[in-house]
């Protein structure tokens, strides 16, 4: 082949290459505003048998960057509401500020509610009405607040472009639940989530059972990382509890951060509640370590022991120190094996068998993301956003079977449903029913989840490793018929991660 021949050729294959990445770049661009239902396809599921199921003949709701197709009734999330004009029990107004925070002696350019933060602590009963009151005194990016692990109807989610639009500066927002199921759980922002959750807009929240709780002792550890500061509370070091010898302590952890939080105790404890459910039959732990997912809660129980205080670590950094006023323990080391959840407690669960299934499979590969090249997270081998929408129908059993072989752990979390955890890797769950909202999948592991589909909209199901979400790893599960007047992006601002 002569030269001439060989430039020619060359240049046909540059030109090839260069019109394909082109190509690609330009169908990564989003609009400035476009709708949720518009994110990539529709994906229905598969039955029993593995047969792939059609969407319902009577309601069709998706389209294309922002063009939505409709056919039969629908109904727009901003009815899915609490319907109830009942007075509210519990009141709260929270104002969201951007502050400089002091840590650990070092100021931090971040966010305060109700100038602190993490924001007061919001406490109600199970079966009261929840009203909160949000403003936005000056957060120039719009602010949205998200009840983690709080299965609200879909117009109180608190997702910034589908189930509202970002508070902007000067404007407020009200949000009414009531709190039927009681549990640790926490709100945080949900517009711009990687940044404003970091820089402290967030807060616990505490629903107590009508007939109380057994331990006299009920304490709240809200675990986060400013700027590198880890805190308790949001200040650095230890908080302590006084308590008598044989008190009984209940120790409600709640990991803000965006990686596993690791909490061990110097006496034996019993973990009594995961995301908000109760354990069924807890048995006492000895010298194994918890480890918490991103964005998950765990209550651990504690006995003050008879000469000393009892000392529940939460990480390495900080402890909830719980005794006698002049006891102080020495930090235990961190136990080398951690507690399986999977085969903790004991009982059964009283779900049907699935009669939907989805699979949520976890990559990464290189391309354009919103014409950013880069090396993104995919969902079942496609780049947001297009990546599955997983269509259900109300009253419907759905599983999911989660397979990460993304080279990392994702702590995956499902808005607006807790899931029933069934199998790990293909071996089903020993001990007692484990319901969570935010599990983590190790990188080449698999879970399978299942779940009733009672709670109508469109609910963001991604990666509480905020960063990973903003990087692409989310999806929604949507259920047909349902649709959205929010746009992302346009003129709200809607970014929710």
């Amino acid at each position: 082949m002569s030269t001439r021949v060989r430039l020619v050729v060359g240049g046909f294959a540059a030109l090839l290459i260069l019109g394909s990445l082109g190509w690609m770049w330009k169908q990564s661009l989003l609009p400035d505003a476009y709708s949720a239902t518009a994110m990539g396809y529709p994906d229905y599921g598969v039955d029993p048998q593995g047969r792939p199921l059609p969407p319902s003949s009577d309601h069709y709701v998706h389209g294309h960057h922002g063009q939505h197709g409709q056919q039969g009734q629908t109904v727009s999330v901003d009815d899915l509401v609490e319907h109830t004009d009942r007075t509210a029990d519990v009141r709260v107004d929270l104002t969201a500020q951007a502050n400089v925070l002091t840590m650990a002696g070092h100021e931090i350019d971040g966010y305060t509610i109700n100038g602190e933060s993490p924001g007061e602590t919001i406490v109600a009963s199970q079966g009261q009405l929840v009203e909160v009151r949000l403003h936005n005194q000056n957060v120039a990016e719009g602010v949205a607040l998200h009840w983690h692990g709080i299965d609200v109807p879909n117009a109180e989610d608190g997702v910034a472009g589908v189930t509202q639009d970002a508070v902007l500066p000067g404007k407020s927002h009200t949000y009414r639940f009531v709190a039927r199921k009681a549990g640790t759980f926490w709100y945080h922002s949900h517009q711009l989530s990687h940044q404003q959750v970091a820089g402290g807009l967030f807060g616990a929240v505490v629903i107590l059972p009508k007939h109380g709780i057994d331990q006299k002792l009920d304490l709240t550890a809200v675990a986060h990382t400013y700027s590198g500061n880890r805190t308790l509370n949001g200040k650095a070091g230890d908080a302590r509890a006084e308590a008598k010898p044989g008190q009984k302590a209940r120790v409600r952890i709640v990991n803000t951060d965006n990686g596993t939080l690791t909490t061990w105790a110097s006496v034996p404890y019993r973990v009594v509640a995961v995301d908000g459910y109760d354990i069924a039959k807890p048995t006492t732990v000895g010298k194994r370590r918890l480890d918490i997912p991103a964005g998950g809660r765990a209550d651990l129980e504690v006995t003050v022991p008879r000469k000393d205080a009892a000392r529940v670590q939460v990480g390495a950094a900080t402890a909830y120190v719980i005794g006698p006023r002049l006891a102080y323990p020495d930090a235990p080391p961190q136990p080398g094996t951690a507690l399986d959840l999977l085969s903790y407690g004991s009982g059964k669960a009283d779900i049907p068998k699935p009669n939907r299934s989805f699979t949520y499979s976890i990559g990464r590969r290189p391309g354009f993301l919103d014409g950013r090249p880069g090396f993104w997270w995919t969902i079942n081998g496609q780049l947001l956003p297009e990546v599955p929408m997983f269509m259900v129908r109300r009253g419907d059993v759905v599983k999911f079977h989660i397979d990460n072989h993304s080279g990392e752990a994702h702590p995956m979390h499902l808005h607006g449903h807790h899931a029933l955890v069934v199998a790990r890797d293909g071996k089903p769950v020993t001990g007692g029913p484990l319901w969570v909202d935010s599990i983590d999948v190790q990188d080449d592991q698999t879970i399978d989840l299942v779940f009733r589909a009672d709670n109508p909209g469109i609910w963001m199901d991604h990666c509480h490793n905020l960063p990973h979400a903003a990087q692409g790893l989310v999806a929604h599960l949507m259920y047909e018929g349902v649709t959205t007047p929010y746009k992302l992006g346009g003129k709200a601002q809607n970014r929710p991660e």
